[in-house]
């Protein structure tokens, strides 16, 4: 196959991967919401939150993390990172592995709601949801910059990045809470 298609099958999986991650943490937080709500609007809220939970977790998000694993390592061989890794490479692939590592969180929060069990507040996934942009940013500036960035600026400006997101967080709760 043509590497052109199959870096961008594995760019499409890795958009509606992200997506279906960025939303599945909105789903939970309204989840765990709906669990302060009196009968029967709970219910109602809650049955209908794992309906689409389930919906997009294992239609959408765990394919598409399937999918860009098996693109990822295509790619992977056809652009010959298996023999030689520059280091911009290295550093994403560790990235991946947290990113992977967030899923799998992510998969636990799953099936714990899916069983009426809510270990987290909403403010709480508010934070975690944040991660996953934590990893896109990292990621995607290390595929499309590579060399051109020093090491210390990179991480420089993930951490003040991280520190901008934790902040807007507290604004944003402070505002709700109004």
């Amino acid at each position: 196959m043509n590497p052109n298609y199959v870096r961008a099958l594995h760019i499409i999986f890795v958009v509606t991967w992200f997506s279906g991650m960025f939303y599945i943490v909105r789903l939970f937080i309204y989840n765990r919401e709906a669990q302060d709500k009196n009968e029967p609007e709970k219910s109602i809220l809650s049955n209908q939150f794992n309906v689409m939970i389930k919906r997009l977790w294992l239609g959408i998000t765990v394919p598409s993390a399937l999918l860009t694993f098996i693109f990822g390592i295509w790619m992977m061989k056809l652009f010959g990172y298996l023999d030689y890794q520059p280091t911009w490479f290295i550093l994403k692939i560790l990235f991946v592995i947290g990113l992977y590592a967030y899923h799998f969180s992510l998969h636990k929060i799953y099936k714990e709601q899916q069983k009426g069990i809510f270990n987290y507040t909403s403010n709480q996934l508010r934070i975690w949801n944040e991660v996953a942009t934590i990893f896109l940013l990292a990621i995607v500036m290390l595929v499309e910059v590579q060399q051109s960035i020093s090491l210390l600026y990179g991480v420089v400006g993930l951490i003040l990045f991280a520190v901008i997101i934790m902040l807007s967080i507290k604004v944003y709760k402070r505002i709700r809470e109004k």
